[in-house]
């Protein structure tokens, strides 16, 4: 258990403390952990067949990604109302039904974010609100080819994997 929290760097969208924890026998062990407000992330289903992927420049690997659309919770803002706005910047579709699927930690051994995973359905167009910096463009495939996208490593993205693993498991065999 955390006995102790330190900050140590605070930015735009996470922090980072240095948390002090007491192990059984008395010694004090330091671990250093992204605090991060939490995230979503989108399975737009642009109908029965096709899913909406993005291709996603990230500066953090110097490559370009093939993802979900997701993005960081804005103080205060609840993950479907989070959810109904990244899409729209992102893909520029907006969903008539967003349904949750469920939530997952995407690395607990250094950073406690919590991604909230939302299927989109009843999609229509209402143009893209990228950020400045965003380097992203939609890629619509059929849902079989994103599942082989992910087997032939072409996808790479964790978040990913897990929203179109997670839809093939639960929703496309009932």
């Amino acid at each position: 258990m955390p006995i102790e929290a330190t900050e140590l760097l605070k930015t735009d969208r996470f922090r980072v403390e240095d948390v002090t924890q007491q192990l059984p026998g008395g010694r004090l062990h330091h671990r250093q952990i992204v605090r991060h407000p939490g995230a979503v992330t989108i399975l737009p289903m642009v109908d029965q067949e096709h899913v909406c992927l993005i291709s996603n420049y990230r500066v953090s690997v110097d490559a370009t990604l093939i993802e979900l659309p997701a993005g960081t919770r804005e103080p205060d803002e609840s993950p479907q109302r989070t959810a109904h706005r990244e899409l729209i910047e992102e893909t520029g579709y907006e969903a008539g039904q967003m349904t949750p699927m469920r939530d997952f930690l995407l690395s607990p051994g250094i950073l406690d974010e919590r991604m909230h995973l939302f299927l989109a359905t009843e999609l229509r167009e209402v143009g893209a609100a990228r950020e400045e910096g965003e380097l992203i463009e939609n890629l619509v495939v059929p849902f079989a080819t994103a599942l082989e996208m992910v087997e032939k490593g072409q996808i790479q993205d964790a978040k990913t994997i897990v929203g179109l693993l997670s839809y093939e498991a639960f929703h496309r065999n009932r």
